[in-house]
Formats: structure tokens, C-alpha cells, sequence
């Protein structure tokens, strides 16, 4: 594979700030938004679309129904677990994910960002109450036994289910407040990530030595701010992934080959073994 010695020595250095995208989960049977050359695969509903209107959100919950569930079942990949050694090796200071799949924490990683949160539980817009996602889909599939339990499934959780079935989804209020605007607790499209959170990886890029990205298009400006600091800063920056990069004529290094295979040659090459992670 190509680069993969110098992705080894520069990991090999330590002192990583690392940020992954959906790339990294590709290989666990979750799409991602973009196609190799960086466009969409799929339009996202974004959060004033949700918001907007009451069949806005039937669409989002018939197709979310049938997908989480699928979503839900994937199972860490071998560059989640060799990410994961790579930390429990030292050589990763702060890891921190674009991705809701929670997949780097069943791998094993610690203190992991979610910078765009987990569809693990959802909230009430009106009233901020939180209730796990579990529940939430039992409520949704009582209420809607019409719907599917497969279809093709897309980025995070979506899923591509006929127009007819949308229309006549209930869906579930609020536990609380009774409001029928209850949303995934992650950052949808057309919303901000909290500038505290921003604020606290910003310190992580400065105590940082070098900063490694994993998977991501690095289309969304809330990942690419990293890499865009790190430059300023004048810390070395690597990219891997199998598509289109934003910045990479900028960076000290771009690996495009598959991310499960490369991060195991990493660690092999770094005598790290997976099976200790």
C-alpha cells in the first residue's frame, strides 16, 4: 500500500490530534454522505426542513425507523480497533469523530469527541427533554406498523423508503411536553456545533504535535477548522482516505488507500497488536 511507511513514522512521533469521518465506518456497512470525488451521494434534511413543517418530520421518522435499526447493528471495523490501539499505545492524545455511530468507544477508544453528537437518544426541541433512542423506537414501530424493517440504507441512519409510507407516520410526542418535534440529539445539517465544543478542540490542536484525519472529506467547515489551525499553527498535517480531500494540496501528507487495511499495517509495522487494544 502506498504511504503506509510514512503514515507509520509520522504516527510513530505521537502527540496526534485525530479526527475521522465517515470513511472510517464504511467498512462496517454504514454509507457515507459523499461519492469519491467529494459531491453527495444523498441530500440531507437539515434542521430548518425538520423543523418546518410536520411532514418534514413524518419523512425523517419513517425513513429513520427503518434504518437506525440496521445503523444500529453495525459492529466496529479493524480501523476502529487499530485506532484504539493506537491510543492505548500513547501515540493519540485526543481522538474526536464527525461520525454519531458511536463504533470508536465499542472499539475500545476513550475520551472520544463526538463532535456531532450520537444518535444514541433524541430530545424534545420545545422542552429539551432527552429520552434514549431505544424507546423512543419502540413508541416509533408501535405507533407505525405499516413501515418496513428493511429497505437500502443510508448515511447515518436514513434509510430509502417509498414516499406513500411516509405520509401516514405517527410520530411519537414528547414524554414530557407532548410536542410532536422531538429530533436525533446530533448536529443535523443547518445547525451549529456548540462553541464551547469547538472551543475545547481548538486547546486540543494547540497542545497537539501533529494532527491526523481519517475518512473525511473535510467538506463541513466543523472538521476542517482543525486542520485549518494546525496549518496556521505550522503542525504536520496527514490525510487518509480513499476519496477527494479538501485541503490536501495544503498537508504534509496524503495516504488514499482503504482505512481498515492501512491503520492495521500501521500498527503491525508499529508492533502494536489489535487483539490487545
Amino acid at each position: 500500500m502506498s504511504g503506509v511507511a510514512e503514515l507509520t513514522d509520522f504516527v510513530r512521533a505521537g502527540g496526534l490530534f485525530v479526527l475521522t469521518g465517515a470513511g472510517i465506518s464504511t467498512e462496517s456497512g454504514i454509507p457515507d454522505y459523499r461519492r469519491p470525488d467529494g459531491t453527495r451521494r444523498t441530500v440531507p434534511m437539515t434542521y430548518q426542513q425538520f423543523l418546518a413543517t410536520h411532514e418534514a418530520r413524518q419523512r425523517y421518522w419513517a425513513r429513520s425507523a427503518v434504518g437506525w435499526e440496521i445503523f444500529d447493528a453495525a459492529e466496529p471495523n479493524v480501523g476502529h480497533v487499530a485506532l484504539a490501539r493506537l491510543q492505548g499505545g500513547g501515540l493519540v492524545d485526543h481522538l474526536v469523530t464527525q461520525n454519531v455511530d458511536g463504533l470508536h468507544a465499542r472499539a475500545g477508544a476513550r475520551d472520544v469527541t463526538e463532535l456531532h453528537g450520537s444518535l444514541e437518544h433524541v430530545v424534545c426541541v420545545a422542552c429539551g427533554t432527552r429520552e434514549g433512542r431505544r424507546g423512543f423506537q419502540v413508541r416509533l414501530r408501535e405507533l407505525n406498523p405499516q413501515l418496513p424493517t428493511q429497505a437500502r440504507l443510508l448515511a447515518d441512519g436514513d434509510a430509502d423508503v417509498a414516499v406513500e409510507l411516509e405520509r401516514g407516520v405517527i410520530v411519537p410526542a414528547c414524554l414530557r411536553c407532548k410536542a410532536t418535534t422531538v429530533k436525533p440529539d446530533v448536529v443535523m445539517f443547518g445547525e451549529s456545533v456548540a462553541p464551547e465544543v469547538v472551543e475545547a478542540q481548538m486547546r486540543a490542536v494547540e497542545r497537539c504535535r501533529g494532527v491526523l484525519v481519517l475518512g473525511s472529506s473535510l467538506k463541513v467547515m466543523s472538521g476542517y477548522r482543525f486542520v485549518l489551525a494546525a496549518l496556521k499553527q505550522q503542525k504536520p498535517v496527514a490525510l487518509v482516505g480513499l476519496g477527494a480531500m479538501r485541503g490536501e494540496e495544503r498537508v504534509d501528507l496524503v495516504v488514499r488507500e482503504p482505512l481498515g487495511p492501512t491503520l492495521t499495517a500501521v500498527c503491525d509495522a508499529l508492533g502494536l497488536d489489535l487483539a490487545t487494544s
